[in-house]
C-alpha cells in the first residue's frame, strides 16, 4: 500500500531544500494551492517547531521568509586540545587534578594549541 506525503512534509521538504529560505508567497505557488491554506500548513510547521518565519519583501509583497529550524548540534570544542579529548570527560580516576598526569599532558597540549595559534 502506497501512502502519498502530506502537504506539510512536502512544505516541509521545499523550505529544507531552500539553502537561503523560502517566501510564504513563492511557497503556495510551488503546492498549488492558495494562500489561506498555505498560511494553515506554515501554522502547523511554525507549531510543531519545525521552521522559523520572519518578515520580508518579495517583488515588491509583504511576505514572510520561512526556513527551517537549525537544528542544535552539541559543541565540544572546549574539550577539545588539538585532538586530544579531555581527559576528565568521564573520567573514573579518583585523582587530583594537581598531580594527574593525563590532565598536565592535555593542558600541556592547551599551550602548543595557543602559541601555534591552532586555538578557534
Amino acid at each position: 500500500m502506497e501512502t502519498s506525503m502530506s502537504i506539510e512534509e512536502t512544505a516541509y521538504n521545499l523550505i529544507r531544500d531552500s539553502k537561503e529560505g523560502i517566501f510564504q508567497n513563492e511557497l503556495w505557488k510551488m503546492l498549488e494551492i492558495d494562500s489561506r491554506k498555505c498560511s494553515r500548513v506554515v501554522s502547523k510547521l511554525l507549531n510543531e517547531d519545525l521552521i522559523t518565519r520572519e518578515q520580508a519583501v518579495s517583488n515588491g509583497a509583504r511576505t514572510y521568509l520561512l526556513k527551517v529550524k537549525e537544528e542544535e548540534k552539541p559543541c565540544f570544542d572546549l574539550l577539545l586540545s588539538g585532538e586530544m579529548f579531555s581527559p576528565c570527560a568521564g573520567c573514573r580516576d579518583a585523582c587530583q587534578p594537581e598531580i594527574c598526569g593525563k590532565l598536565t599532558a592535555w593542558v600541556e597540549n592547551l599551550n602548543d594549541d595557543a602559541e601555534t595559534g591552532e586555538m578557534c
